[in-house]
C-alpha cells in the first residue's frame, strides 16, 4: 500500500514538510489557502505563509489540495454529516410525538399498514418496519440549505500549521522518535513506524529501540535491506515472524504464519540460534507462547538446518520434548513456600519483573525485616527499569492509599474494562510511602533540569502517556485519565460509522448521572429530549454512512456527570466497520451552524476497540459549576446485540466511577520534579514567547519559539517520559 508521507508528517508534528516549487507571487493564493483552512479550524502559521507566498501560484494550490485533504480527515470533515431530524437541533420531538407520528405514516403507506396493523394487534411494533423511522428522509445538501450559517467566535478552535524542514529530514526525524520511544504505541502509530521503517531501513537509526513490538516493525525493514536484525529475546524473533507475515507483532491475537522465503527462514533461525547460545536460560521464555511457536516450526522447518541446533531446541521446548524451567515458575515455587527473601534474590535479576511484582512481595512478607528487603532490593535495581515501569508502579502505590474493598478496574491493551471489588490486603503506610519517595528520587534523577521552562497551563492536567494504547488516535486526544477544561456553552457529541458488509447500526447515547453515580436521565434515541438538550434521531443503517449528534446546554444540565456512549445495536463491531469515530464540539450559544461545523470540534477520535459500548470520555461539573473532561478511552463488553444506555446504566457507571476516582500521575507531576531553584519557569498565557531557548511543553507549540528550544506537545508527548 502507497503512504502519503506528507499527510503523516501534518498528522504527526502540525508541520508542512517544506513546501517545493519554482518561485513565483503566491501570497494572493497562500492567503486563499489560510482562509480555507480556517473553515476547518486550522491556520498557517507565519512562517509558513511567509514561505508559500514566494512560490509559485502552482505550486501553492498543490500543497493546498493535499493539506486540505488531510486536516479534513483529522477533524472528521472528509464525510457528509446528515441528521436525521432536518433542522436539530431546533424542533426536536417528543419520542412517543415521534414514533406516532412514524405509526400514523406507516398506516397511511399501503405497503406497510398491513403489517403495522397486525403488529399493533398483538401489543408489540418494530420500529424497523415502519417506512421513515431509521432511514434520512432528506438528502445532505437539503439538510445544509435548512440550517443557519456558523457565527464565528474567538473561543473557536485554530490549530497552527508550522513550516517543517524537506520531506527526508521530517521523516528521519519522526522515524528516530517513534522507534525510540519509551511507551508503546497506539495502533495507528505503530503502522505508520512500519511504513517509515521501510523508508528509512538504510539511514540513521535510534540509539536504542526499548520497546519490543517497535523493535519487530524495524527488524522486519532491516531484514528486507540485508541489516543487522536487534535480537535478544526468542520473543523478538516471534515477533518478527509476525511481522513478516503481516500479523499482529503485539502477539494479542493469533498470526497465521505464511510460507517464508528461505532467507527469511535462515535469518530468523540464525536469530533463534544466537540468542539462546549466548543465554540457554532464555529457552523458558518460549513457555509464554508455545502454540505461536509450536506454528512457527512448522513453517520454519529447523530440522533442515542442523547448523543451528539451538534454534531446533527452541521448537522442542514448545513442543513439551525439551524441559525449560521458566523464570515465573521458579519465583512462583518460592512465592507459594512464603519464601518472600528467596523471591527477591530472584527477582534481582529481572528488575522489570521486581517493580511489577512489589505489591505482592509487600503483602506476602511476613514481617517487616521482609519489607525492608523488599524495598531495599527495589532502591538497587531502580536505575536498571525503564521509566515508563517506575513510573507505572508510582503511580500504582500513590492509589494503593484507597480503601480495601473499593472499586479496581481493569483494561486491557485494547481498552477493554471491567471493575471487580478490590479485595487485596493494604499495604503498610510506612512501606508505601518510603518506596513512593525512592521511586520519585529515581525519576527526578532522570529527568533534565531545564534553565527556563515554558508552560502551557492546559497541559498541567495531562495524564502521563505510559502506554501509547491508553490514547486513541485523533485530533486534541489526550491520554486516558488526563482532565481538560471545558469552555462553551453548547456541548455536542458526534458520532459516525459507515458500514463493510451488513446492516450496522450504532446508538450514541448519554448518561447523566448524580454525584454519587446514580441514574439521573439519558439522551437515546428511546429519550430524544432531557435535560435542557436533544438528540438527533436515529439512523439504522449505514452503506454510505450515517451520522448521530446530541446537543447540551451546559448550563440546563443539573446532572453531576455527563458520559457519551456509542452502543452497538446491531451489525459490525467497531473493527470491523469500514470507519467510525467520535467527538465532541464547544460552541457559544447563539453561534447556529451545521449539526457538524469543523472550526468547533475540540476532539475527534478513532472508534476501534473490542466492545460492544465505547466510553470515549466522561463531563463533570465542579463545585464552582465549570464542565471538566476526564478521558477514559474504554470499552465494555457489552451484549452481542440490542446494546442501550438503559440496559448498560449500572456497569457504566460502576467504570466510570473507578476512573474518575483514580489519580493518574500528570505532567504538574514531572514538572514539579524537574524544576529546581536555578528553574525559572513560566505559564505561557499566549502572549509572546521569550527570545531565548526554553523547553516549552504545552498541548500546542506557539510560534516564535526560539529554534533552539525544545518543544514537547500532544504530538510527542511521549518524549517526556525518561528511559
Amino acid at each position: 500500500m502507497a503512504h502519503d508521507f506528507d499527510a503523516l508528517v501534518i498528522r504527526h508534528t502540525h508541520r508542512l514538510s517544506s513546501p517545493q516549487g519554482s518561485a513565483g507571487q503566491g501570497a494572493v493564493v497562500a492567503r486563499q489557502f489560510d482562509a480555507a483552512l480556517a473553515s476547518v479550524g486550522f491556520k498557517l502559521s507565519a512562517q509558513l505563509l511567509e514561505r508559500l507566498s514566494g512560490l509559485s501560484e502552482a505550486a501553492v494550490v498543490r500543497t493546498a489540495r493535499r493539506t486540505l485533504r488531510t486536516v479534513s480527515e483529522m477533524v472528521g470533515d472528509h464525510v457528509q454529516h446528515n441528521s436525521y431530524f432536518i433542522d436539530f437541533p431546533a424542533n426536536v420531538p417528543d419520542t412517543e410525538e415521534f414514533w406516532m407520528r412514524c405509526v400514523t405514516q406507516a398506516l397511511a403507506d399501503k405497503t406497510s399498514r398491513e403489517s403495522v396493523v397486525e403488529q399493533l394487534t398483538h401489543g408489540m411494533l418494530d420500529l424497523l418496519s415502519l417506512p421513515v423511522y431509521g432511514r434520512y428522509q432528506h438528502t445532505y445538501e437539503e439538510m445544509l440549505a435548512a440550517q443557519d450559517e456558523l457565527i464565528a467566535s474567538a473561543r473557536d478552535r485554530v490549530t497552527v500549521l508550522h513550516l517543517g524542514s524537506d520531506l527526508d529530514t521530517e521523516l528521519t526525524s519522526l522515524y528516530l522518535a517513534l522507534a525510540g520511544s519509551t511507551t508503546p504505541l497506539g495502533e495507528e502509530h505503530l503502522l505508520d513506524l512500519k511504513a517509515l521503517a521501510e523508508r528509512c531501513a538504510l539511514g540513521p537509526q535510534p540509539e536504542s529501540i526499548p520497546v519490543r513490538e517497535n523493535r519487530a516493525a524495524v527488524n522486519a525493514a532491516r531484514l528486507a535491506v540485508g541489516a543487522d536484525l536487534l535480537l535478544d529475546t526468542v520473543t523478538d524473533v516471534l515477533r518478527l515472524a509476525c511481522a513478516l507475515s503481516g500479523g499482529d507483532v503485539t502477539l494479542r491475537e493469533p498470526t497465521r504464519f505464511r510460507t517464508l522465503s528461505r532467507p527469511a527462514r535462515r535469518a530468523l533461525l540464525a536469530g533463534l540460534d544466537t540468542v539462546i547460545a549466548a543465554n540457554p536460560a532464555k529457552l523458558a521464555d518460549v513457555h509464554a507462547h508455545r502454540e505461536p511457536f509450536k506454528r512457527l516450526g512448522e513453517r520454519l522447518h529447523p530440522h533442515e538446518y542442523p547448523r543451528w541446533p539451538h534454534a531446533a531446541d527452541v521448537f522442542a521446548v514448545a513442543r513439551g520434548e525439551k524441559p525449560a524451567w521458566s523464570f515465573d515458575s521458579r519465583v512462583e515455587k518460592r512465592l507459594d513456600e512464603f519464601d518472600v527473601l528467596g523471591a527477591v534474590r530472584l527477582l534481582q535479576s529481572a528488575p522489570g519483573k521486581l517493580f511489577r511484582s512489589l505489591d505482592l512481595l509487600l503483602r506476602t512478607a511476613a514481617d517487616q525485616e521482609e519489607r525492608d528487603a523488599v524495598v531495599a532490593a527495589a532502591v538497587r535495581v531502580a536505575p536498571e527499569v525503564s521509566g515508563r515501569v517506575v513510573l507505572s508502579v508510582r503511580e500504582h502505590f500513590h492509589n494503593r492509599e484507597r480503601e480495601t474493598g473499593e472499586a479496581r478496574i481493569f483494561i486491557n491493551s485494547r481498552g477493554r474494562g471491567w471493575v471487580t471489588p478490590d479485595v487485596r490486603p493494604p499495604v503498610p503506610a510506612a512501606d508505601r510511602d518510603r518506596l513512593i519517595s525512592a521511586l520519585d528520587a529515581e525519576i527526578r534523577r532522570r529527568l533534565p533540569a531545564p534553565r527556563r521552562l515554558l508552560l502551557d497551563p492546559d497541559v498541567l492536567d495531562v495524564a502521563l502517556p505510559l502506554s501509547g494504547r491508553a490514547t486513541t488516535a485523533g485530533l486534541g486526544v489526550l491520554p486516558r485519565g488526563s482532565l481538560s477544561t471545558v469552555d462553551g456553552e453548547q456541548l455536542r457529541f458526534f458520532a459516525y460509522w459507515k458500514e463493510t458488509e451488513k446492516r450496522t447500526d450504532y446508538d450514541l447515547s448519554a448518561l447523566l448521572l448524580n454525584a454519587d453515580y446514580s441514574t439521573d436521565s439519558w439522551l437515546s434515541y428511546t429519550s430524544l429530549t432531557a435535560a435542557g438538550a436533544e438528540h438527533s434521531g436515529d439512523v439504522t443503517e449505514a452503506p454510505e454512512g450515517a451520522s448521530e449528534f446530541i446537543n447540551l446546554s451546559l448550563g440546563r444540565v443539573r446532572s453531576t456527570f455527563i458520559v457519551p456512549q456509542v452502543n452497538i445495536y446491531a451489525g459490525e463491531g467497531f473493527e470491523e466497520t469500514a470507519e467510525s469515530f467520535f467527538g465532541f464540539m464547544l460552541r457559544d450559544g447563539e453561534q447556529k451552524g451545521r449539526p457538524f461545523e469543523p472550526r468547533t470540534v475540540r476532539m475527534k477520535s478513532e472508534l476501534r476497540g473490542v466492545g460492544r459500548v465505547a466510553l470515549p470520555l466522561v463531563f463533570r461539573r465542579e463545585d464552582d459549576g465549570r464542565w471538566r473532561a476526564k478521558w477514559l478511552h474504554l470499552y465494555l463488553k457489552g451484549i452481542s446485540s440490542a446494546n442501550r444506555v438503559e440496559e448498560n446504566q449500572v456497569s457504566v457507571a460502576k467504570a466510570v466511577r473507578a476512573l474518575v476516582e483514580r489519580q493518574q500521575l500528570t505532567v504538574w507531576y514531572l514538572v514539579d520534579l524537574m524544576s529546581d531553584d536555578s528553574t525559572v519557569v513560566d505559564l505561557w498565557d499566549g502572549e509572546p514567547v521569550p527570545d531565548e531557548p526554553v523547553l516549552y511543553i504545552g498541548l500546542e507549540r506557539p510560534e516564535g519559539l526560539h529554534p533552539d528550544s525544545t518543544a514537547i506537545t500532544l504530538e510527542n508527548l511521549r518524549d517526556v517520559i525518561p528511559g
